[in-house]
């Protein structure tokens, strides 16, 4: 969804949330830099059976598609698993918390289509 940290940077927030709420921080998976790429989040939820759950760096890491992130909500939350989003110190443990993660990217989207019209 645009935004970018350093790799490095992502590490450092994503040990720190994990500590901060007690996880095992098992291996951070780095997505391909293609546009819309979800090749290695695929991968990961192909794995879930061996997981807890996922931390995302951010929820502006997730798929830019909604049936793409719903399919995600879907997959972990069928698991039994959660997500968590550490710069926003946001997690996904039921269904009701989807909303609160899809308003904030339909709050970003809004901002984003307003800026590129002020813009031009």
């Amino acid at each position: 969804m645009g935004e970018r940290a350093p790799q490095h940077v992502q590490n450092i927030i994503l040990r720190d949330y994990c500590n901060k709420k007690s996880f095992e921080l098992l291996l951070a998976a780095t997505e391909y830099a293609m546009p819309d790429s979800s090749m290695i989040l695929e991968s990961v939820l192909d794995d879930l059976d061996s997981v807890d759950g996922i931390v995302f760096y951010s929820l502006y890491q997730l798929p830019t598609q909604p049936a793409q992130r719903q399919s995600v909500y879907s997959r972990v939350l069928a698991s039994g698993k959660s997500l968590h989003f550490a710069v926003e110190g946001m997690s996904i443990t039921k269904q009701g918390d989807v909303d609160s993660v899809e308003q904030c990217l339909l709050v970003k989207a809004t901002l984003d289509s307003c800026i590129s019209k002020v813009e031009v």
